[in-house]
């Protein structure tokens, strides 16, 4: 079970001390496993942007580091000995010694990355791990599974990026563009361009112009008629698109390039484009594809 976006802490792996039971929390206890020492104060903003952030990666730990926290407006001689003058500082304390430390709040990665100097390599964290579970969920075709992981992720972290795109992407696959474009919402405007969230973006779009095409007969006998009606061929390679038929639809707008590469303002290579985006780059016909524009564009 995921707690605030960790596994459920462990018992006593975070607690606070006191100048008095200094000695014992970390001197003592650095004995058995390293123990970190978080300096901070109540008025500290950046100690309140580190400290979610450094529970989390002790948690993940599982056991093998402590944490202690010491408020310094109360307690303040230990971080004079120590010769702390800025906060929030964080030192490691191992065999009853200090060995490493860090000031100011620090990303995710750099904290795990610093704890991982005293420990060893950490492995992935709860949300990583359930995030795979998901995708694994996906590929063996059990959507409601992946839609729970995907769900109990997001409970824990609203904004992470993976979830929301997954849970969008999963909507568009049912058919619920509205209910995909919902969780597009969510995303927020730093992350508006990460790879995921664009691809999910684009394949919305392509699911939208799809819709208001109709059927594939009608296009196809435009073009049985009139070959050079590139509008017609341009629309038969999005409705071929939302049918799954991802090489005829790329073929099709490759004779369309071959034929005009003007034609509506390059307008049949950029949409070309999109369906990369919206496919993945290791799709099988995003690699394909690039292929066959690439000898078409530089022979």
């Amino acid at each position: 079970m995921l707690v605030n976006g960790d596994a459920a802490p462990a018992k006593g792996l975070i607690k606070d001390t006191t100048t008095q039971g200094f000695r014992q929390d970390v001197i003592a206890e650095s004995m058995n496993q390293p123990v970190l020492v978080d300096f901070w104060a109540p008025w500290c903003g950046p100690c309140k942007q580190l400290t979610p952030v450094i529970e989390k990666v002790v948690n993940e730990a599982g056991g093998k580091v402590k944490l202690v926290k010491m408020n310094i407006d109360e307690h303040p001689a230990i971080a004079g000995q120590l010769g702390i003058q800025s906060i929030p500082a964080v030192i490691a304390f191992q065999r009853g010694q200090p060995v490493d430390g860090f000031m100011g709040a620090q990303p995710e990665s750099q904290v795990k990355a610093f704890i991982e100097r005293l420990i060893g390599p950490m492995g992935p964290g709860p949300v990583e791990e359930v995030l795979a579970a998901a995708a694994q969920a996906l590929e063996a075709g059990d959507a409601a599974g992946a839609s729970e992981l995907y769900a109990e992720v997001l409970a824990a972290e609203p904004e992470n990026i993976a979830a929301i795109a997954g849970m969008a992407r999963l909507h568009l696959d049912g058919g619920d563009i509205e209910g995909a474009k919902g969780f597009l919402a969510m995303v927020p405007e730093a992350k508006a361009q990460d790879p995921a969230v664009a691809a999910v973006r684009a394949a919305v779009e392509l699911a939208e112009q799809a819709a208001s095409l109709g059927d594939t007969a009608e296009l196809e006998a435009k073009l049985a008629a009139n070959p050079k009606d590139h509008q017609a061929r341009f629309d038969l390679a999005l409705a071929l698109n939302a049918r799954d038929k991802r090489e005829e639809a790329v073929d099709h707008l490759i004779a369309i390039i071959k034929a005009d590469r003007t034609w509506n303002d390059d307008g049949a290579r950029k949409q070309l484009l999109q369906f990369f985006e919206a496919w993945g780059p290791m799709d099988e016909h995003s690699v394909a594809g690039r292929r066959k524009l690439s000898g078409l564009l530089f022979s």
